[in-house]
C-alpha cells in the first residue's frame, strides 16, 4: 500500500482513449452512476468545477430526473472492477430506454455489454490496486469524457508537484496517525469541500480500519454541534472522538469564520480538535495533496492497529452473502 501511494501522482499521465469516436461535445449534462471508489473522481470534479452540470448517482437504477430530460445527459457508468452490481442495473435500465452511455472501468461485465451493445467504453489500466486508489485514473477518464482539456493539462502538471511533496506528505500522515490513534475521526469541512470531507472519512474506513464520519459546514451548526454540548454525564460519550477541521482560503468568508468559532468551542469544552490547511499553488494540487495526506494517515493508522491496509474483507463477506 505505501508503494500504492508514492505512485499515484503517476496516474495523471494516463492518456484515456475513447474504443468508439463519438461526438462528445453534443453533451453538456453528465450522470455518473457508481459506487464507493468509482464515483469519488466524480466529485472531486464538483468540487473542482462547481459550474459543470453533474449528478452522481449511487444506487440501483437511475436518478429520478424528469423523462423528458433524460435522454439530454450524457450517462457514465463507471465501475473500476466493472463487477458493481448497482451501476450494472442502472446500466441496463439506461439501455432499456435506449439513452447514451460511456463506461469507465478495468473489464468485467460492465465492459462486456459496453462491448456486446456497442457502447463507447475507457478502459483504465487494471494494476490491481483498490478503486479508492486509482482515483487519478478515474478522475482523468471522467475529464476526457466531458472535454475538460484545461483541467486535463494541468492534471499532468500537478503530478509533478505532487511527487516532490510525497515525502513531507508522509512524515505529516505519521504525525497525525500518531495524534489519533485510539479516537474516531470526525471531519468537518466547508459545503463546497464535501468530496475531501467524504474522501477523509473513506480512507480511514477502508485503509485505516476504523470508524469515521464527517460532516459539513454550515448546515452542522444548526444541529450537530449541539451534540457536543457536553456535560459530566454525557461527556464519555464524546471522549473518543477526535475532530479534523479542512481549512481551504476559498471557502466563503462566514463558513471561515464559522470554522473558526466551533474550533474555539469544542477547544473550549476539552475536545481534541486540529486544523488541516489545504494549501498548493492551484487547487488540484490543494484536493489532491490532502488527499494523499489522508492516505498516509490511514496508512499509519492501519499499521498501528495491525490491520491489513489494502483489501477490504468485510465488503467482500458482504457481496457473498447478498449473492446466496
Amino acid at each position: 500500500m505505501d508503494q500504492v501511494i508514492k505512485d499515484f501522482p503517476s496516474q495523471f499521465l494516463f492518456k484515456p482513449e475513447l474504443s468508439i469516436k463519438t461526438d462528445l461535445n453534443k453533451y453538456k449534462k453528465y450522470i455518473v452512476c457508481g459506487m464507493g471508489g468509482s464515483h469519488l473522481a466524480a466529485d472531486i470534479i464538483k468540487n473542482i468545477d462547481p459550474e459543470v452540470d453533474l449528478v452522481i448517482h449511487s444506487d440501483y437504477g437511475l436518478p429520478h430526473i424528469p423523462s423528458d430530460q433524460l435522454d439530454k445527459c450524457l450517462f457514465i457508468f463507471s465501475s473500476y472492477s466493472g463487477n458493481t452490481e448497482e451501476t450494472i442495473d442502472g446500466y441496463r435500465v439506461a439501455k432499456s430506454k435506449d439513452l447514451p452511455r460511456i463506461v469507465v472501468t478495468v473489464g468485467g461485465i460492465l465492459l462486456e455489454l459496453a462491448k456486446k451493445d456497442k457502447i463507447p467504453f475507457i478502459k483504465i489500466p487494471n494494476t490491481g490496486i483498490q478503486p479508492r486508489n486509482a482515483l487519478g485514473y478515474s478522475f482523468m477518464a471522467l475529464l476526457s469524457v466531458m472535454k475538460k482539456d484545461a483541467i486535463s493539462k494541468q492534471a499532468i502538471k500537478t503530478a509533478e508537484e505532487l511527487t516532490l511533496q510525497m515525502t513531507n506528505l508522509n512524515l505529516q500522515g505519521k504525525d497525525l496517525a500518531d495524534e489519533i490513534a485510539g479516537f474516531v475521526p470526525l471531519i468537518i469541512a466547508s459545503t463546497r469541500n464535501y468530496s475531501l470531507a467524504y474522501n477523509w472519512k473513506i480512507k480511514f474506513n477502508e485503509t485505516g480500519k476504523i470508524p469515521a464520519f464527517y460532516n459539513l459546514i454550515p448546515e452542522l451548526n444548526h444541529n450537530e454541534m449541539t451534540g457536543f454540548d457536553l456535560s459530566d454525564n454525557s461527556r464519555y460519550l464524546a471522549d473518543r472522538f477526535y475532530i479534523l477541521f479542512l481549512l481551504d482560503d476559498l471557502d466563503h468568508p462566514k463558513n471561515r469564520k464559522r470554522m473558526e468559532v466551533l474550533y474555539q468551542l469544542y477547544h473550549e469544552k476539552r475536545l481534541p480538535v486540529k486544523n488541516i490547511f489545504l494549501t498548493g499553488n492551484n487547487i488540484l494540487v490543494k484536493v489532491f495533496s490532502s488527499l494523499i495526506l489522508a492516505d498516509w494517515t490511514a496508512y499509519y493508522l492501519a499499521k498501528h492497529f495491525n490491520h491489513e491496509a489494502e483489501k477490504v474483507p468485510m465488503v467482500e463477506e458482504f457481496k457473498k452473502r447478498i449473492n446466496h
